[in-house]
């Protein structure tokens, strides 16, 4: 069962980034945990491929409930890309979406409302970019060596 942080309430807001090709890194704020890096293989779906995000969740509510349900949750979150996009799957409207599966198999998906989520001008990447560009050096080799250590255990 995929987990969607109390149905999304429990996520307040982050960024993404798949500005290089075959990766996205950004950080996401969660209610009773705060901040958690992520560095997920893959890309965003045509929509907003190699573009950066932001993200605000109107229905945000920081519960107690949500640390004990997400407390234990992957920190940082390393992983695949699912789906990324704006506009989803062609008979539902429109609406941001992120899925992704950690290397531990956790299945994970934020839904938000239309217009909670949206590209990030050229004119306001500079923080943006100094966070992207530490996520990739702290979490690249661990991306590295936790992906080739788990091909080698499927092999055992």
């Amino acid at each position: 069962m995929a987990q969607k942080f109390g149905n999304s309430r429990w996520v307040h807001e982050g960024f993404l980034d798949n500005r290089v090709e075959g990766t996205v890194v950004g950080q996401i704020v969660f209610a009773a945990i705060g901040p958690v890096d992520l560095y997920l293989k893959g890309n965003f779906k045509t929509d907003i491929a190699g573009e950066v995000i932001r993200f605000r969740n109107s229905r945000f509510e920081d519960e107690d409930m949500a640390g004990q349900v997400i407390g234990d949750m992957e920190n940082p979150q390393i992983g695949t890309v699912n789906l990324i996009s704006f506009d989803p799957h062609p008979n539902l409207s429109p609406h941001p979406y992120v899925e992704w599966f950690s290397l531990r198999k956790n299945h994970y998906r934020i839904e938000l409302n239309p217009g909670e989520a949206w590209i990030v001008p050229d004119t306001e990447r500079g923080a943006i970019d100094q966070e992207s560009r530490r996520i990739r050096e702290a979490l690249a080799d661990q991306m590295s060596e936790r992906t080739g250590s788990q091909e080698e255990s499927d092999w055992i």
